[in-house]
């Protein structure tokens, strides 16, 4: 099977969550494969199948987490979204690479720092408390230089907003300066969610 239809495959294979349990296998073998546009596929279905299915994928989590070195923005991008949706499912997956997921924050690629603030808030939807010693490096991030990225940056104090808001309060005053002056329209309004989360509207 060429690069093309294996994809397509791939594609068909993501629509139908009836068979994701018993291919979780089979697509984790793909995170060897020569294509990066593979890998990348993989990695992505793996973290959508580790959200449903945690115990499944736990064999592949270390090969997952190995991509974070990787030269390709695209696979580091998605081995640290994937690892976000499994550790939404079950914490404790991906535990033992949790902290080095923060060096992405200041990852040279935008994607990249945009993926780790997604993977922050799937983990700390269910697993909030371990963030509290971490909220300064997301602070940072609200003043990112991309906008992409600082559109995202406020969903993570909302999301945390919503379980800790004693872990949001510092961070208030500047969340509504940028809700009243940035000149991104999409920013304002997710800092005002993260303030009315956090309920200090």
């Amino acid at each position: 099977m060429n690069e093309k239809e294996l994809y397509k495959e791939l594609g068909v294979l993501t629509k139908d969550k009836s068979r994701w349990e018993e291919s979780i296998p089979y697509v984790a073998s793909l995170l060897d494969h020569a294509s990066e546009k593979i890998r990348a596929k993989a990695l992505w279905l793996l973290g959508e199948m580790g959200l449903e299915y945690p115990q499944g994928v736990e064999d592949a989590v270390p090969t997952i987490a190995d991509f974070f070195d990787s030269d390709s923005p695209l696979l580091r991008e998605r081995a640290v979204n994937a690892l976000g949706r499994i550790g939404r499912g079950d914490y404790r997956l991906i535990e033992p690479y949790w902290l080095d997921m923060f060096r992405f924050a200041k990852d040279a690629e935008p994607q990249v720092r945009l993926s780790f603030i997604w993977a922050s808030e799937n983990i700390s939807t269910n697993t909030p408390d371990i963030y509290e010693e971490h909220m300064e490096i997301y602070a940072e991030l609200l003043s990112d230089e991309v906008d992409k990225v600082r559109m995202e940056a406020p969903e993570i104090f909302r999301v945390l907003g919503k379980r800790r808001p004693q872990f949001v309060r510092p961070y208030i005053e500047t969340l509504q300066k940028m809700a009243e002056t940035d000149p991104n329209r999409v920013v304002r309004i997710h800092s005002a969610g993260a303030i009315k989360a956090a309920g200090m509207a």
